[in-house]
């Protein structure tokens, strides 16, 4: 209610949107940061025309509704990005605005702006509290994002009541700070002021702008506007009776006059301004037709002509390297024979450029200056990165890859979780991935990460032993409809000898790295460098007359998605002596080993020392792996 004027101001007289194509590549973005007033975004949608009809604004927060508690991607139509975790949303924006500039200097000639739009966020003081806030406006400002216009509803009030006793922050001169462009003190209750902000936001273009709307929360209740009541709970058929009559609507619940429908009705005014961008598409296909061709592609989301044989010639030549690498430097090989085919590529760090190997042979930095490139230097901002990496997925055009070492994705893990949930295609390169980074100690080993990011529905996690893995790591990522973490090693890890058959396998998630003559004995399961401990045992235990298995299972949601004669193919029922070794917490794993096997795992913190005195320390070694596995054999045959 406290934002309806704003809204009406910005959707009535200047957002550029087409309800009968919500899709249209060349439309404003709107992004409701502020989540919880998702109602208000509904009804928008709903008036102007999107295929949104009043019974599902009547199914407000019901089971399979279209009109969910907080606004979700895919879920609503003309909902660009999932909000409700405050701040993330101007975040996405951020991403969003971003990859408009990128493309813009990519694509655009004279007189042909095929990509020429704004984004527009609404945000409340919960999303400039957050510390993301912080993180993606710093950015934005620096990076000179002139097309992110954002109004901020200024009222004073969250969920504990008066913000004063906790936000006491000047917002204003923190924007100019971040190079911002701010107007502050905006009636945001008089549409001539709201107005006249956001036609001067526009004339600047060389900085985003904040346009400071003070409003009252609640706005037209007459008992309880102003207050923290109106935050997240009904007004009570008593005060939405007095509500009615304070401002003088007449109508019944739900039912909307012709002639209001026909004033907010933008379908007319949408076609038309597709129509427009399609004329000027037209001309820029005749004169630019292979730029064209290219800025369709990568729009819809589909990977040049013979991907396939390109994919398949990558990794066949990962399988024939020879030397011994960390998978980190593994996944720069793999950039180095990727980044040419894919332009689409927008790689970026947080502060761990040359640790994380993101930075491939093509790679070119982007500045304020110069959005032409490829590259983006995010400082230590993991949280602001992620969903900033969001918002660019979101935006069309890019497939954002962005590293930082795994311990850290603790400090992003709410804009990854917002990766699966939305199913935005991000690959999260997370290096430094277990004990083995050594010296660093537990502050920086992760062990219960793995397992964190496992557990996040439609979350796929690539732990790979050598460059092939890795290669075939990325290439799944690439192809996956949904966010990927890669969690590569700091220490070299020998190449794996694969057969043809084998190395397609790779793809599976799970598959028989080493087998032995007849039904095996045990079964080893392994991960990254624990593969390495596997193979070494697997080869002792065969001098001493043993047969054993090793299984790689570098992406274990790949594997258990696979069809059941599969998985029993690779991890035999009436195979009870089962071993996994992984470099993180064991629980999980258990469902794999059964009641007669056993994980050699880390279930406490590192430890700071060497790499190798560290895994030694946690057991975690060859002579372990074949005593662990002589011991169960036993056991099983006694």
């Amino acid at each position: 209610m406290g934002m309806a004027d704003m809204a009406e101001v910005l959707w009535n007289d200047f957002l550029r949107h087409n309800p009968n194509n919500p899709d249209w590549w060349n439309r404003d973005r709107f992004v409701v940061s502020n989540g919880h007033g998702s109602m208000l975004l509904y009804s928008l949608l709903h008036l102007a025309g999107y295929d949104l009809p009043m019974e599902e604004l009547k199914n407000f927060r019901q089971l399979h509704s279209k009109t969910p508690g907080h606004p979700e991607f895919g879920m609503t139509p003309g909902v660009e990005t999932t909000t409700g975790p405050l701040g993330q949303g101007l975040a996405n924006a951020v991403g969003m605005a971003w990859a408009e500039k990128i493309l813009a200097h990519r694509f655009n000639r004279p007189g042909h702006n095929v990509v020429d739009h704004y984004t527009y966020v609404f945000t409340g003081d919960g999303c400039l509290m957050e510390g993301i806030s912080h993180e993606a406006c710093s950015l934005a400002g620096t990076h000179q994002l002139g097309k992110l216009i954002v109004l901020y509803d200024d009222n004073g009030i969250s969920i504990d009541g008066d913000v004063s006793g906790w936000l006491t922050d000047n917002t204003p001169q923190r924007f100019e700070a971040y190079r911002w462009h701010v107007i502050p003190d905006i009636d945001g209750h008089n549409p001539g002021a709201i107005k006249a902000a956001i036609q001067k936001a526009k004339t600047v273009t060389d900085r985003p702008s904040l346009l400071c709307c003070k409003t009252t929360i609640g706005f037209g209740s007459p008992n309880l506007a102003g207050t923290a009541k109106t935050h997240g709970s009904p007004l009570g058929d008593d005060e939405i009776a007095a509500t009615r009559k304070q401002i003088g609507w007449e109508h019944a619940p739900f039912v909307i006059p012709g002639e209001i429908y026909a004033g907010w009705d933008a379908k007319e005014a949408g076609a038309k301004a597709e129509a427009n961008w399609q004329t000027t598409w037209t001309s820029y296909q005749n004169q630019h037709p292979e730029l064209a061709e290219e800025f369709e592609r990568r729009m819809k989301g589909e990977f040049p002509a013979n991907w396939s044989g390109t994919a398949s010639s990558i990794l066949n030549e990962m399988q024939q390297k020879p030397d011994k690498l960390a998978t980190r430097k593994s996944s720069l090989a793999c950039l180095n024979a990727i980044g040419p085919h894919l332009p689409e590529l927008i790689g970026g760090s947080a502060d761990l450029t040359g640790s994380n190997n993101t930075l491939w042979s093509h790679s070119k930095g982007i500045t304020a200056e110069n959005a032409d490139g490829n590259y983006i230097y995010f400082g230590v901002r993991e949280f602001g990165m992620s969903a900033i990496a969001n918002g660019m997925s979101l935006h069309g055009g890019c497939i954002p890859y962005v590293g930082t070492f795994l311990v850290f994705s603790d400090y992003a893990r709410n804009a990854v979780r917002l990766s699966a949930l939305m199913g935005t295609r991000v690959v999260y390169v997370y290096t430094h991935d277990s004990i083995g980074l050594g010296e660093d100690g537990p502050t920086h080993q992760p062990v219960e990460h793995l397992e964190a990011l496992r557990l996040i529905p439609k979350m796929q996690l690539w732990r790979p032993c050598d460059t092939a893995e890795t290669a075939a790591a990325w290439l799944a990522s690439l192809e996956h409809n949904g966010p990927t973490c890669l969690a590569l090693t700091r220490q070299g890890l020998p190449p794996q000898p694969r057969d043809e058959a084998t190395l397609a396998a790779v793809y599976q998630g799970g598959y028989t790295l080493v087998d032995c003559d007849g039904t095996p004995e045990a079964v080893l399961i392994a991960t990254g460098s624990e593969v390495q401990l596997a193979v070494e045992a697997a080869e002792q235990l065969k001098g001493q007359g043993r047969k054993v298995r090793v299984v790689s299972m570098p992406c274990r949601e790949r594997f258990d998605a696979q069809p059941e004669d599969y998985r029993n193919q690779v991890l035999p029922p009436d195979v009870s002596v089962r071993v996994a070794i992984e470099a993180g917490v064991p629980h999980v794993w258990r469902a794999y080993v059964g009641p007669k096997g056993r994980v050699l795992g880390i279930d406490q913190f590192g430890e700071s020392a060497p790499a190798p005195e560290v895994f030694a320390h946690f057991g975690l070694t060859t002579e372990n792996v074949v005593q662990t596995t002589q011991e169960l054999i036993n056991l099983h045959v006694a």
